[in-house]
């Protein structure tokens, strides 16, 4: 390999240059970790070209790692290319690498790939694609995401909710409520539940309290946590009755939410958590009543500062402060 770059022209550059020809692949992974800690870009087409050709596996998937650094054309195009690899290490590395760029204009350089991208057998590659360009927030990447929510792939169509979601697509919304109660994925509907946090129509609305019935219990945390964001008065029965889910976790994420739509009419609901087995249910009642506000809840609140659980105990004195402090605001109005 001949490289006229003139950064090679110094002995210690070209003896770094030359040792990614080594035949050792030890040397050449050594040479990928050199090259990259020196951040500059004169290196960009010896580390993408080891990225593209090494024949180990080892140093194609550092190299994917490394130029997660750059967020250049050159740097893009070869993670893009490495989600093709044979090695299933080296894919997710440059997976990886591609989720972390954080410049717009490189997000656009994935477009074109995930055109390239067009059958159920590249579900990887759109998958990771479309996870690259989730937190980008390209208003291009509307189109192929809304296209994807048909894929086969379970891990396709959560990353396309998931572009849609970050993106707050309208248009989208009537796929995300239908999604949300039929797809046959736990882990879509899920990345559905959470996507919808940006709409307060009626159909959002019954469809997150449908949710809040689902047979995975994790879409019905989802659905409670996503209740909580919107902070709609209307799920107020409905998160009062996920109080006494199966899963703690449900029950917790449904306390949270009532502590946030800052109806007392909760407040005796919440107040009965103060006594649950697990602490950090406990501990979120103890907050959520302070958000309540409700002078009524003091007695179980000035209770609550015996529990066995020191976190509990701050919780329920923060509590107390906070509505002893809104009561005698109101009081001096």
């Amino acid at each position: 390999m001949t490289h006229t770059n003139p950064l090679f022209d110094t002995v210690t550059d070209a003896a770094l240059a030359a040792r990614f020809n080594d035949a050792d692949a030890a040397v050449r992974r050594l040479a990928v970790l050199e090259a990259a800690d020196l951040e500059d870009e004169a290196w960009l087409p010896l580390l993408a070209d080891a990225l593209r050709h090494d024949t180990d596996a080892d140093v194609r998937r550092t190299a994917a790692q490394r130029l997660g650094a750059w967020e250049t054309d050159e740097a893009v195009d070869a993670l893009c290319a490495a989600l093709d690899d044979a090695d299933t290490d080296t894919r997710e590395a440059a997976a990886d690498s591609l989720a972390a760029l954080k410049d717009p204009v490189a997000g656009e350089r994935l477009l074109p790939h995930l055109a390239d991208a067009d059958t159920d057998a590249d579900a990887f590659k759109r998958a990771a694609l479309l996870r690259a360009l989730r937190e980008l927030r390209l208003p291009s990447a509307a189109g192929p995401a809304l296209a994807a929510l048909a894929n086969a792939s379970p891990f396709v169509r959560g990353e396309a909710i998931g572009v849609l979601g970050w993106l707050r697509h309208v248009d989208a919304l009537p796929q995300l409520k239908h999604i949300a109660r039929t797809d046959a994925s736990t882990e879509v509907r899920h990345a559905a539940v959470g996507a919808l946090g940006f709409a307060t129509d009626d159909g959002v609305i019954e469809t997150l309290i449908h949710a809040l019935s689902d047979r995975a219990w994790r879409v019905r945390e989802e659905a409670a946590a996503t209740l909580g964001k919107l902070r709609l008065v209307a799920a107020r029965n409905a998160l009062e009755n996920a109080l006494s889910d199966d899963y703690w976790q449900v029950t917790l994420q449904a306390t949270r939410a009532l502590g946030r739509l800052r109806d007392v009419a909760s407040t005796h609901a919440v107040s009965e958590l103060l006594t649950f087995p697990i602490s950090n249910v406990r501990k979120e009642a103890a907050l959520s009543l302070g958000e309540l506000g409700d002078t009524h809840a003091l007695a179980v609140l000035e209770a609550a500062l015996d529990d066995g659980d020191p976190e509990v105990r701050k919780a329920a004195r923060i509590a107390i402060a906070q509505i002893s402090e809104r009561h005698a605001s109101h009081s001096a109005r």
